[in-house]
């Protein structure tokens, strides 16, 4: 019998949760934890930290680079996200930090689709070791620079694509995020594959994921992956995961004020 209490999910939604109460450290919600998602843009967690995990002691970046990672992670930008994809390897991106942070059920892409980072493999449950190794084992300058960029996200995204669901639209004024959508309309290069699902791994449906922290000095952690039937609205999944972030027990979240 699960300890956790019943998330509730709305019909033909798939989703897996999990909130980390970093200061008892223990879950207190999971659904799915363990189930695979393709990561969207929330592969850039690992992107980032691989990028800089060879930099020490110092961990300087160049200016180019602070510019192409501030508007990966803030703004959630495709083709930075392409550029350090290619220069860094692709997939051994991927089994370096699988290895380096103890992660249970990340995979690259498929290989029918090696060369789209937003087709890696992720689930909750390791979306959340992901960012306690950045709050509570990266070395210090590390782990500022990247949660200083996912504190400060702007609005929309590169592609135009608003980026406040979830999290940002449930939680004020402490909150981080990195957030991931592939497959809605007019959305960037790494949408679905509609025509070549040859993938254990679901191509087809709409994406749309919430992760990031909540509360004073990063209190909780909280990822949420969802799949929508494909052809949904970009605006009715954008309501649908924030309904369900809304309905989840957060420990240190002070809920937005309506209006």
């Amino acid at each position: 019998m699960s300890r956790f209490r019943m998330i509730a999910v709305p019909p033909a939604v798939t989703a897996g949760v999990a909130v980390f109460d970093r200061h008892t450290g223990q879950f207190v919600e999971q659904l799915n934890a363990d189930h695979q998602f393709r990561s969207a843009s929330v592969v850039k967690l690992l992107i980032v930290l691989d990028f800089m995990w060879d930099r020490g002691p110092q961990y300087d970046v160049p200016p180019a680079d602070q510019e192409r990672l501030e508007v990966m992670l803030r703004s959630s930008d495709d083709d930075a996200a392409s550029y350090y994809w290619d220069e860094l390897g692709g997939a051994a991106i991927v089994e370096r930090m699988v290895a380096r942070l103890g992660l249970t059920d990340t995979a690259g892409p498929p290989a029918t689709h090696p060369g789209f980072w937003g087709y890696v493999a992720i689930t909750a449950a390791d979306t959340v070791r992901i960012y306690r190794y950045i709050l509570d084992r990266a070395p210090q300058p590390v782990g500022a620079y990247v949660m200083d960029l996912l504190h400060t996200p702007t609005r929309y995204g590169t592609d135009g694509f608003d980026q406040f669901f979830g999290i940002p639209s449930v939680f004020d004024p402490d909150f981080s995020i990195k957030q991931g959508w592939s497959g809605f309309h007019g959305s960037s290069g790494y949408q679905s594959d509609r025509a070549k699902p040859e993938s254990a791994l679901d191509l087809v449906s709409d994406a749309l994921h919430t992760t990031g922290t909540v509360g004073v000095d990063d209190r909780s952690i909280v990822a949420v992956f969802t799949l929508h039937p494909s052809g949904t609205p970009y605006e009715q999944a954008y309501a649908v995961v924030t309904q369900l972030t809304a309905g989840l027990t957060v420990p240190g979240g002070v809920r937005a004020q309506a209006g």
